[in-house]
């Protein structure tokens, strides 16, 4: 059974920093392009990062560009999200997902979330 448990979010201040992990077990990750996605109050639910299977390719939400580094290690099957100046904007629920290319047939894994909170 497929399973996508993330950690490290909590509390700090504006300017801090974070870092998200998102362990998976039961995927073959070597397959799976890898997501954080976020959700704010209120707010729908709106990606944040995304990296191509084998780590090569990344791509970022504007908001968070130059900020935020996604990255992975499949051997480990951890996908991770460090996030530096955070600012109160950042505020969320932060999700990891994964979905395989080509099979999307297959759907969407979804972890239950971490909570990251900025503080002015």
């Amino acid at each position: 059974q497929a399973q996508l448990v993330e950690s490290g979010g909590g509390e700090v201040r504006v300017g801090g920093s974070l870092n998200l992990s998102c362990i998976t077990t039961g995927l073959m990750l070597d397959f799976y392009t890898m997501e954080w996605y976020r959700q704010a109050p209120g707010n729908q639910r709106e990606l944040v990062a995304r990296i191509s299977d084998d780590g090569r390719i990344t791509d970022y939400a504007d908001s968070v560009k130059d900020r935020f580094t996604i990255s992975r290690d499949n051997k480990k099957r951890i996908l991770y999200l460090q996030m530096d100046r955070l600012r109160t904007e950042d505020t969320a629920v932060y999700i990891c997902n994964a979905y395989w290319p080509g099979e999307r047939w297959r759907g969407d894994y979804w972890g239950r979330g971490t909570q990251v909170t900025v503080s002015s």
